[in-house]
């Protein structure tokens, strides 16, 4: 093979896509990279333990992302900020055993980051060795740009996370829209090309105007990730149970609701409590003999 002709494994990454197209093995930051480059959008979910993550993993979605918010959709906090290291960890490890093909990203929780960088990988360290996930996520723009710096240095992947991040809610009062007017949009286009520069591989653009998460998508050659940014960022997250209709109640403007599976379970259950209770349930072909 000539010295500069493309490897086999770098034909694969150029040619596969990112939806059904890479089936022997994960899909890594590279194939993301060239995805960015050849204009491929790719869809990122939610996942929080070992069933659920397969099914997506079989569905063909790329990314899946072991959020801490698990916090308000599984364990019953209001917010993100009460979730632990360890919880992730265990989330991220379920998440990781149940898929073979998706990229697993691990959020850093409120609390294990902000300290210092060497915090934040230490317990980067952990995701990776203890859950073995490809990648973290962060929240932050300049103010996470030293800690991003050092965990690439190490050889951590991060994927960033600015405009609304959850952590903050105390200090934003709710989770209002970022990015509106003049000094907050340059703020955002800062922090965009401040997680770049210190070598994350993705951000995430949440609760910001489409025209100023087109911008940035425009301007950054990492992918951007939207949730809530308008169509034009690489790729869209959303969070799984807002998605299939699990969540009780109002859900953000940006959700789209793919189906309504907390009707379908409240139905299963409700149908079986009337066979148990009317004696159809166990039948004989339920039964030993």
């Amino acid at each position: 093979m000539n010295a500069s002709s493309p490897s086999p494994a770098q034909n694969q990454a150029a040619t596969a896509t990112l939806y059904g197209g890479v089936t022997n093995r994960r899909i890594t930051v590279r194939d993301l990279a060239t995805a960015k480059q050849r204009g491929e959008k790719w869809s990122m979910l939610t996942a929080y333990d070992a069933l659920t993550a397969g099914v997506f993993d079989e569905a063909g979605i790329p990314v899946l992302l072991v959020g801490d918010s698990a916090g308000n959709c599984h364990l019953g906090y209001e917010t993100t900020v009460p979730v632990t290291m360890d919880q992730m960890v265990m989330l991220s490890a379920a998440v990781v055993r149940g898929t073979k093909r998706a990229m697993i990203v691990a959020d850093l929780p409120f609390g294990s980051y902000q300290e210092s960088p060497a915090q934040a990988m230490r317990n980067a360290a952990r995701l990776m060795k203890e859950a073995g996930v490809g990648a973290v996520k962060l929240e932050g723009g300049e103010r996470s740009a030293r800690s991003i710096e050092l965990l690439v240095e190490a050889g951590v992947p991060v994927m960033a996370h600015i405009g609304l991040t959850p952590q903050s809610v105390h200090a934003f009062g709710g989770y209002p829209v970022q990015g509106r007017g003049d000094e907050a949009a340059h703020q955002l286009l800062r922090d965009a090309k401040a997680v770049q520069q210190s070598g994350a591989f993705a951000v995430v653009l949440e609760a910001v105007p489409a025209e100023l998460a087109a911008q940035v998508t425009e301007q950054l050659t990492i992918p951007t990730v939207g949730i809530g940014g308008g169509p034009d960022t690489d790729a869209q997250v959303l969070v799984w149970t807002d998605m299939a209709g699990m969540t009780a109640g109002r859900v953000p403007k940006f959700v789209k609701q793919y189906a309504d599976l907390r009707t379908v379970l409240g139905d299963a259950a409700r149908a079986f409590a009337e066979d148990v209770r009317g004696g159809a349930f166990p039948a004989a072909e339920h039964s030993f003999h």
